[in-house]
C-alpha cells in the first residue's frame, strides 16, 4: 500500500479504501462534500494534527477495495440508486416519527431536541427533492450520455451538476448539526428506547449519506465533468 501523504486527497482514500472513513469521521475530517481537497489541507481547516491523522490511516489494519469502485458510470448510478436512495426513501418516514415523538416525550428535560427534529425535518425536506430530481432527471440524462461516445457535456447538464454538487454541501452541514445538537449522539441516563434507536438511527443516516454524496461527488461527477 502507497502510503498516505499531506498531498493524497481525501476522496481517493475513500474509494481506495472505504472502512477508512471510520479514522475520517473520527478525527473529524469531511470527505464527502469537500473531499477533492488533500488531506494536509483539510487538517489545517479543521485545525488537526496532520501527523496523527496519518500515523492513523497508515497504521490501522486496511480494508478491502469494494466492488463500487471500479463500477462505471451507468452501474456506479443502478448502485447509487438501489443502495443509497432505496434507504433514505425506507429510512426518512421511519426516523420522522421517532424523532417527532422523542422530541414531545423528552423535550422538556432536553431542550435540544426541538432542534433536533427541527434540523431532521429541514434535511429530509431538502433530500427528497433532491433524491427525486436525480432519479427523474439527471441521472437518466448521464446514463444516457454514458452510451454516446464521446458526446461533449452540454452546458446544461454541467450546471446541473455543480448545483447538485452544492446542494450537497447543505445537506451535509445540517449532518452536521445534528452530530453537534446530539453530542456526537451520545446517549443521555434518562434515554427510552425510542431514544436510543433515534440516535442510532440519526447517525446510521449521517454515515450512509456521507459514503453517498462521496460516491457523488468524488467519483461519478468529476469523472463526468473531466470527460465532457
Amino acid at each position: 500500500m502507497t502510503p498516505y501523504t499531506p498531498e493524497t486527497i481525501l476522496g481517493d482514500i475513500v474509494t481506495a479504501d472505504p472502512s477508512r472513513t471510520r479514522i475520517l469521521d473520527r478525527f473529524g475530517i469531511d470527505y464527502c462534500c469537500h473531499g477533492q481537497r488533500p488531506v494536509g489541507e483539510a487538517c489545517a481547516e479543521a485545525q488537526i494534527d496532520v501527523e496523527g491523522l496519518l500515523t492513523a490511516l497508515n497504521t490501522e489494519t486496511p480494508g478491502a477495495r469494494e466492488s463500487w469502485a471500479d463500477l462505471g458510470d451507468t452501474a456506479l448510478i443502478e448502485h447509487v440508486v438501489d443502495t443509497h436512495h432505496r434507504f433514505l426513501w425506507e429510512e426518512f418516514p421511519r426516523m420522522q416519527a421517532l424523532v417527532d415523538k422523542v422530541a414531545r416525550v423528552h423535550g422538556p428535560n432536553h431542550g435540544e431536541l426541538t432542534r433536533v427534529r427541527d434540523v431532521f425535518t429541514k434535511l429530509r425536506g431538502g433530500i427528497e427533492p433532491h433524491l427525486r430530481e436525480e432519479e427523474e432527471e439527471l441521472f437518466p440524462a448521464l446514463t444516457a450520455r454514458d452510451g454516446a461516445g464521446d458526446a461533449p457535456l452540454t452546458e446544461e447538464l454541467r450546471s446541473a451538476l455543480k448545483e447538485n454538487m452544492v446542494e450537497h454541501d447543505g445537506a451535509g452541514e445540517l449532518l452536521a448539526e445534528l452530530r453537534r445538537l446530539t453530542d456526537d449522539y451520545a446517549v443521555p441516563a434518562d434515554a427510552c428506547g425510542s431514544y436510543v434507536a433515534m440516535l442510532a438511527g440519526l447517525e446510521e443516516i449521517e454515515s450512509d449519506l456521507h459514503m453517498h454524496v462521496h460516491k457523488e461527488n468524488n467519483v461519478l461527477y468529476p469523472r463526468v465533468l473531466a470527460g465532457g
